[in-house]
């Protein structure tokens, strides 16, 4: 029945990777479904017959979709269904689109649907891994044009040795989580988050990454040789070169002086008349060009930009060619959150706001990787005021995610450790004008809000992105790089390289290429020039506007503090249907989290009423003190005495006789059940139970004078009727 079905075999760091063809999904235009280990994806890719009308750029979506049968578990949601792709599916996506889209040709709009369905996973074998590599074959094989293939590894760093897809046990040691897609020759994308790892180092993991693509591609190319299809024809999308030229002629000059120009404002305001100038010439003379006027428009300045840049080292806002733009750093800008920063570099403007919550408002994941809960929480808003149109809101996409995991991704490695801070911590980066590298702004004003917060972080990070402008002869020819790009410059050139790091290392690496690849000799420069602007950063700008991290909270952030207890005695907290630990949060006005290893975390908005819950928790938990000091509650009252309750769950018995500094005929005479009482631990006895003093208490606290003496016949008589101590 499959005829055509085929199997290809080789192996990857150790583990065997397998293609198979001609078994699965035979409309598509091309199916293969790729299995590393026992990791198993069903990669598919799709284009329509015609292109699609209307639109000025290549029309390709990329899908990873998870399944949560390939781990073995039903969906969270209430439905018990696979909804709205998760954050990490995204990121997923993202990282297959970014190395494979550039190879398409940039004049085809033909529609382009790559599926990428995760149906089995082995931890060992990264089902991202498997997918990226699974798409590149199945659109190479098929008779979609594109010059690829490409492969793409994760490299970990483990006790300074180099791992090629390391494995679970190795992913919990790694130094480095670092992804690296490869042509046969070019490096094609590189995603990282590393404990600030040097640049040495990095470039070092990157080009073994890149070694290690490079026999995928062979193994790859050796499956196209055998079955690949012949590329289909495509009408090309681009604009008539005689009406470009002449077009070109006809306004380039005033392209040129509207282009001149720091301010994006004055810049759009200037090319207005210019598009207006263009279409009352040329609409009636091309009318079949009509609709490519405005892409002529585009490709026109991206002609200037990039001679400005490549021939003349002339940029558009007159900076050098390695100047950074004005930058200001400001904190405590919102007077009741509990940390903000705002980092504004030229047009660019983020503000970031930091927020703690208990440990229990971490969030709760439900993928498929070994990440079930993410403490430090980051995310980017980029709303349409920011550059000034008017859409609106929808929430956010594919762009904000991927620019706000970066940002989290770069200032996980300086977050202090549960044990340190025992908090949960959100920022929320706003941007409010954006005119390129916003992502990196929201590092910078994250790092500000952060400090201001008083979050004890290892060291301060800060971001910035480097350009690149190629020739005729592409990467391999003539190239320039220059720093901290704007928007123009990312538009109109080849590449947005971004990195963060602190003064020791890097942090955070996303590389976004308009070309095949990089060359070793780019990636050393970008990384060099990345350095020198982050130092300058954080020594000139952010520092100079805090010093050092806040040695306080701010007074409206929740206080934290933390205890251990024995695990048997979690319940005895807890109490039968959570009723001790619920009346320790309405008595102190606090909340109460404890983990399956007795770690008890206490958070509330005053501190005395966080200090009052560790108490109570401790005394449960543990024996109450004798000699010690409690304010206990008035629960019962006997003939013979009354019982306190010191802590939820955990009572004694006054006697009688040290009700008061004074003859007590009658226990209602001194107290009765609710008042609020000092009392002193005597005794705790063979069976646990707690007898107590309020006349001793009285005399040691308050300096209280006794009336009367007690002679031995007064002494506390225990009734057996009576269960004092412990939990009721």
């Amino acid at each position: 029945m499959f005829e055509n079905y085929k199997v290809y075999e080789t192996t990857l760091a150790g583990r065997p990777l397998r293609l198979e063809t001609g078994k699965m999904a035979g409309l598509a235009n091309a199916a293969v479904f790729a299995n590393y280990g026992e990791t198993s994806v069903l990669c598919t890719v799709t284009a329509s017959a015609k292109p699609r009308e209307g639109v000025d750029f290549f029309p390709l979506s990329v899908d990873y979709e998870e399944k949560m049968y390939s781990v073995g578990r039903f969906p969270g949601s209430f439905q018990r269904r696979e909804g709205k792709a998760a954050d990490k599916a995204i990121l997923a996506s993202r990282c297959i689109d970014r190395p494979i889209r550039p190879l398409f040709p940039k004049d085809m709009r033909n529609d382009c649907s790559v599926v990428a369905t995760v149906m089995s996973v082995d931890p060992d074998c990264s089902p991202e891994i498997t997918a990226a590599i699974g798409v590149s074959c199945a659109i190479a094989i098929s008779d979609i044009p594109w010059d690829g293939p490409i492969s793409s590894v994760d490299v970990g760093l483990v006790d300074g040795e180099i791992i090629i897809n390391p494995t679970l046990e190795q992913r919990e040691k790694t130094e480095l989580k670092l992804t690296v897609s490869s042509t046969a020759d070019l490096v094609a994308m590189i995603e990282a988050g590393g404990n600030e790892i040097p640049e040495d180092q990095m470039f070092d993991c990157i080009m073994a990454g890149h070694e290690a693509n490079k026999e995928v591609v062979k193994f790859i190319n050796s499956i196209v040789a055998e079955i690949g299809k012949p590329k289909f024809e495509f009408e090309s999308n681009d604009p008539d070169p005689a009406i470009l030229d002449e077009i070109e002629a006809f306004c380039v000059k005033d392209v040129e002086a509207a282009l001149d120009t720091d301010d994006k404002n004055v810049r759009d305001e200037r090319l207005l008349p210019i598009y207006d100038a263009v279409h009352e010439k040329y609409d009636e003379l091309f009318p079949e060009q009509e609709g490519k006027i405005d892409e002529i428009m585009y490709l026109i300045q991206k002609h200037v930009v990039r001679r400005w840049l490549k021939d003349e080292k002339k940029r558009v806002d007159g900076r050098g060619i390695d100047e950074i733009r004005p930058l200001n750093a400001q904190v405590d800008l919102l007077p009741r959150v509990h940390g903000s920063g705002m980092f504004t570099r030229g047009q660019t403007q983020v503000l970031s706001i930091a927020t703690l919550a208990p440990l229990s408002d971490a969030q709760k994941l439900d993928g498929l990787d070994e990440e079930k809960e993410k403490r430090y929480i980051h995310h980017y808003n980029f709303p349409s005021y920011s550059v000034g149109e008017t859409k609106p809101s929808r929430g956010p996409g594919r762009r904000e995610i991927g620019h706000g995991a970066l940002a989290e991704r770069a200032l996980v490695p300086v977050i202090p450790s549960v044990d340190d801070f025992p908090y949960a911590i959100r920022v929320v980066s706003e941007v409010l004008s954006s005119n390129g590298s916003t992502s990196q702004g929201s590092i910078c004003g994250s790092t500000l809000a952060l400090m201001a917060a008083g979050v004890p972080i290892k060291a301060p990070v800060a971001g910035i992105s480097c350009g690149l402008i190629t020739g005729d002869e592409g990467v391999y020819g003539d190239f320039m790089t220059m720093v901290d790009i704007q928007g123009l410059e990312d538009f109109y050139g080849d590449m947005d390289f971004k990195v963060a790091g602190t003064h020791k290392g890097i942090t955070a690496i996303q590389m976004d290429l308009k070309v095949h690849g990089l060359t070793p000799e780019i990636i050393k420069e970008a990384f060099e020039k990345t350095r020198k602007a982050r130092l300058y950063i954080l020594d000139e700008i952010m520092l100079g506007c805090i010093p050092e991290v806040r040695p306080e909270l701010s007074k409206y952030a929740p206080k934290m503090l933390s205890t251990k207890i024995d695990p048997e005695k979690i319940g005895d907290v807890i109490g039968k249907q959570g009723k001790v630990i619920q009346k320790i949060c309405a008595e102190c006005n606090c909340k109460v989290d404890v983990n399956d290893e007795g770690q008890v975390f206490v958070s509330a908005l005053d501190l005395d009423d966080a200090q009052r819950a560790i108490f109570m928790v401790e005394t449960i938990a543990n024996d109450p003190e004798v000699g010690a000091i409690y304010k206990g509650v008035v629960t019962r009252l006997m003939s013979f005495g009354a019982f306190v309750e010191i802590a939820p769950g955990k009572e004694g018995l006054v006697h009688i006789s040290r009700l008061d500094v004074k003859r007590t005929e009658k226990v209602e005479d001194v107290v009765t059940v609710g008042d609020e009482v000092i009392v002193k631990v005597l005794e705790i006895d063979d069976q646990g139970r707690v007898n107590l003093s309020r006349r001793d208490a009285l005399i040691e606290v308050e300096g209280a004078v006794p009336e009367n003496d007690i002679s031995e016949e007064a002494a506390p008589r225990r009734n057996n009727n009576f269960r004092r101590g412990g939990r009721r």
